[in-house]
């Protein structure tokens, strides 16, 4: 079995710069990390290959410092890597990034099964996933909470949807979006990191997408205009308490009470 997984990474903290013109995050400002929905989304397909196996492929789209994230997902135990990377593809919303993103994995070719985390920490729309399967034309399957099986034909999936869950079979090829804590990602290995550190991370551009009309990836390709965007407040304001442990702990009580957390 041929297995993807969708990754992005999202900013680590509230410092991030916003581009004036456009409203959108400027990537490459502020620390980043790995989307951790993804990261569930990426166990899943690691223990997949173990039951059924085949190959696990991570695919993002971003700029050419991705190849960080990528590398960690080698010392987790991917197999292949791919970072959608080009200024055309800059600035695009929903609807324009799962275009692009499909259209990366038609390129790639022959997949079996799509896993993508459920949604971001920076966008939080859970819309991408699923979108990703409408442009390709695949059924999809979101909020999974639990593989409950899975060979070389289909998987079945348990949803939660709100207020009722609901087990699902699909057939290959097909689309699905994994929920927090349905697994525990497992740690970077040394021995991965060492064996991987030659592997090559590729890079593809809008030359390698097989629809080259413009208007259907970022800035241009987007429908939906953002009017502003900026980064929250900071809010955490650090108190220092002097004396010994004693004059510390009065210290401490009486913002507690002050605030009415006692």
């Amino acid at each position: 079995m041929k297995i993807l997984v969708c990754m992005k990474q999202v900013p680590a903290g509230t410092k991030v710069d916003i581009d004036p013109e456009t409203g959108a995050m400027k990537r490459l400002s502020g620390e980043t990390r790995t989307n951790p929905y993804d990261l569930f989304a990426l166990e899943a397909a690691l223990q997949l290959r173990e039951k059924v196996g085949g190959s696990v492929t991570v695919l993002t789209m971003g700029p050419p410092q991705a190849e960080e994230m990528m590398r960690d997902a080698y010392t987790m135990g991917a197999d292949d890597a791919v970072i959608l990377s080009d200024r055309k593809f800059a600035g695009a919303d929903v609807l324009a990034t799962s275009y692009a993103l499909s259209q990366g994995i038609t390129a790639i070719g022959d997949i079996d099964l799509i896993i993508c985390g459920k949604q971001t920490t920076d966008g939080d729309t859970a819309q991408v996933g699923p979108a990703i399967a409408e442009h390709l034309g695949i059924p999809h399957a979101a909020w999974v909470s639990e593989i409950v099986d899975a060979d070389s034909e289909s998987i079945q999936v348990k949803q939660d949807l709100v207020s009722v869950s609901q087990t699902s079979k699909i057939p290959y090829p097909c689309l699905i979006t994994v929920d927090k804590d349905m697994c525990v990602p497992r740690l970077p290995s040394y021995l991965l990191q060492k064996q991987s550190k030659d592997r090559p991370v590729k890079i593809m551009t809008f030359e390698d997408m097989a629809d080259q009309n413009l208007s259907k990836y970022g800035l241009v390709g987007s429908p939906t205009a953002v009017e502003k965007m900026f980064a929250p407040p900071e809010v955490e304001k650090q108190v220092y308490f002097d004396g010994d442990a004693k004059e510390k702990t009065k210290q401490l009580f009486d913002v507690l009470v002050n605030k009415k957390v006692i």
